[in-house]
C-alpha cells in the first residue's frame, strides 16, 4: 500500500525498530468477523461458529452474507475483529444507564446491548442524520428494546442528561489510520494537520460528555487511528482537566500496551490502555482507554417522560395485545404521530430533542385498528406470541422482496410471526389462505 511520506517518517520516528512490520502490515489481509445475537432465541444455522474470538463472549472470524435469513432476522452482526474489543472492555450490566455517544453503524450499541439484556436505558446517538437512519434499522433488526435512539450534539445530549449516565462509550471520529487498510482511499485526505483537527474535535465531544457522567461512572474512549495526539494524549488531556483515574483494561494475546513515553507528562497509568497493531493483531488498528470518575455527589434529578396515549389508542393496543401476545407488557407507552413506542424507567422528557426512536416502535395506529411493527416481530420471542407460522427459505425470499405467499386455508384469519430457519423474519396478515407481506418496503431486496 501506498502510504503518505509524512505518514512514514512520522511512524518510523515512534516505531524505531518494529516502524518496517508495521509498515508491512498494511499488506496483510483483512480479517472480517461477526458476532451472534444472545437476544435472539436460537442460533444461527447458515454461519460457521468453529472460530471463536477468544476476548469477546459472542465473537468469531468469518464473513457475514449480508442476504441471508441470519443477517436479516438479526440473529448475526457482522463486526470488525478488533472493534469487537471495544463492547467488552465497556462491560455492560442489565439495568445501567449508557451512552454510546458516536454510535452509527451501531456496532457498539448492539454489542452493549448483548449484556444489558433488554434492562436499563442505553442511549444510542448519531450526529449524522444518514447514519442516524442505519443505526435505526441495525437497532430494530437486533431486537433491542430499551434503545432511545438519537440524532444529536453532544451539547444538546449533556444539557437534557446532566450527571446520568452510568457508562459513556465514545468510539470518536478520527483520523481513520486504523482503517487504511480496509479503506486504502484513506490515505488520499490524511495529513498531520487533519489529525490535529481530529484531536481538537475528540475534545470538545469529551467536553460535552464529562457534563453527562455520574460520579463514580466511566468513559469508555476508542478510536481506530495509531495518532498519539488522538488516543495517549488525548487521555493525557483528560486527567490533566477532570478528576479520572486510567482504569487498566486485561491485555490479550496481540494486545500491545499503550505508550506513555507518546506524551508530554508520561503517565505511567497510560500504560493500561490497549493498542491494536495489525502487524501483531488479527483485526485493523484500534485504541482503547477506560477511565473511572473520582468525583463526588449524586446523580441529577431530571424531569421524566410520561405516558401520553388516547383512551382510544391505549384500546386498541389493549385489543390487538390481547389477542396476539403472551406475557408481553411493555413498562412505558408512548405516541409520536400515529406511532407507539414502549419506553423505558427514568429517560427524560424528550420534547426538543431529535428523537429517531424513543424505544422499540410496536406499530402504528390506523383507521380503528392497530398494525404492529416489523421491529416488534424481530424482538418478540415465540413464547410471546399466540400465533405463528414456519415459510420456507424460497418463500422467504418471496417475503423479502414483497410478494404475498400462498398458504393453508385452514389458518385463521389475523397477524402471524413468519419464522424460517429457526429465526423470526417478520410479521404476515393471513387472510383465506394469502399471507399478506408486512416487509418493509425500504428494506426489501433481491436474491
Amino acid at each position: 500500500m501506498k502510504l503518505p511520506s509524512e505518514f512514514i517518517e512520522k511512524y518510523k520516528k515512534l516505531l524505531g525498530n518494529d516502524a518496517n512490520s508495521f509498515f508491512d502490515g498494511f499488506d496483510k489481509p483483512v480479517k472480517q468477523g461477526f458476532r451472534v445475537n444472545p437476544l435472539k432465541e436460537n442460533l444461527p444455522q447458515a454461519e460457521d461458529l468453529n472460530h471463536p474470538i477468544k476476548y469477546c463472549s459472542y465473537g468469531y472470524f468469518g464473513a457475514v452474507n449480508g442476504k441471508s435469513v441470519d443477517h436479516q432476522s438479526g440473529v448475526i452482526y457482522s463486526q470488525e475483529p478488533s472493534a469487537m474489543y471495544v463492547g467488552e472492555v465497556v462491560d455492560a450490566h442489565p439495568g445501567e444507564k449508557i451512552l454510546d455517544l458516536c454510535a452509527a453503524p451501531g456496532g457498539k450499541t448492539t454489542h452493549i446491548a448483548s449484556y444489558m439484556k433488554n434492562e436499563g436505558v442505553l442511549v444510542t446517538n448519531e450526529i449524522d442524520k444518514k447514519r442516524a437512519k442505519i443505526l435505526v434499522e441495525n437497532v430494530e433488526r437486533f431486537g433491542i428494546e430499551n434503545a432511545l435512539i438519537l440524532n444529536e450534539t453532544p451539547k444538546m445530549i449533556s444539557k437534557y442528561f446532566p450527571r446520568y449516565f452510568d457508562k459513556i462509550a465514545i468510539d470518536a471520529p478520527c483520523s481513520g489510520e486504523g482503517m487504511f487498510r480496509k479503506n486504502p482511499d484513506a490515505t488520499n485526505y490524511w495529513s498531520q494537520a487533519y489529525v490535529e483537527e481530529c484531536a481538537n474535535r475528540q475534545k470538545d465531544i469529551l467536553k460535552m460528555a464529562m457534563k453527562t457522567l455520574k460520579p463514580g461512572g466511566q468513559i469508555i474512549y476508542s478510536t481506530c487511528t495509531f495518532a498519539p495526539e488522538e488516543d495517549e494524549q488525548i487521555i493525557e488531556w483528560l486527567l490533566d482537566n477532570y478528576n479520572l483515574e486510567v482504569v487498566p483494561i486485561k491485555k490479550y494475546s496481540g494486545m500491545d500496551s499503550g505508550h506513555p513515553e507518546w506524551t508530554s507528562k508520561q503517565y505511567e497509568s497510560l500504560s493500561g490502555t490497549i493498542r491494536l497493531f495489525p502487524h501483531h493483531f488479527d483485526g485493523e488498528g484500534h485504541f482503547i482507554a477506560k477511565l473511572i470518575s473520582k468525583g463526588e455527589g449524586k446523580a441529577k434529578k431530571i424531569k421524566q417522560q410520561v405516558d401520553n396515549l388516547s383512551v382510544e389508542q391505549r384500546k386498541l393496543w389493549n385489543s390487538f395485545k390481547d389477542e396476539n401476545l403472551n406475557d408481553f407488557n411493555p413498562k412505558h407507552l408512548l405516541t409520536f404521530g400515529d406511532q407507539l413506542f414502549s419506553y423505558e424507567d427514568g429517560i427524560p422528557q424528550l420534547k426538543g430533542l431529535k428523537v429517531m426512536r424513543p424505544g422499540l416502535l410496536l406499530g402504528t395506529f390506523k383507521k380503528n385498528r392497530f398494525e404492529p411493527s416489523y421491529a416488534l416481530a424481530l424482538a418478540l420471542h415465540s413464547s410471546q406470541i399466540k400465533n405463528k407460522v414456519e415459510i420456507s427459505l424460497e418463500e422467504w425470499k418471496k417475503y423479502v422482496h414483497g410478494d404475498t405467499i400462498q398458504c393453508s386455508n385452514n389458518l385463521e384469519k389475523g397477524w402471524y410471526q413468519l419464522i424460517c430457519e429457526n429465526q423470526a423474519v417478520g410479521f404476515g396478515k393471513i387472510v383465506n389462505g394469502t399471507i399478506k407481506n408486512f416487509f418493509p418496503k425500504g428494506l426489501r431486496f433481491n436474491l
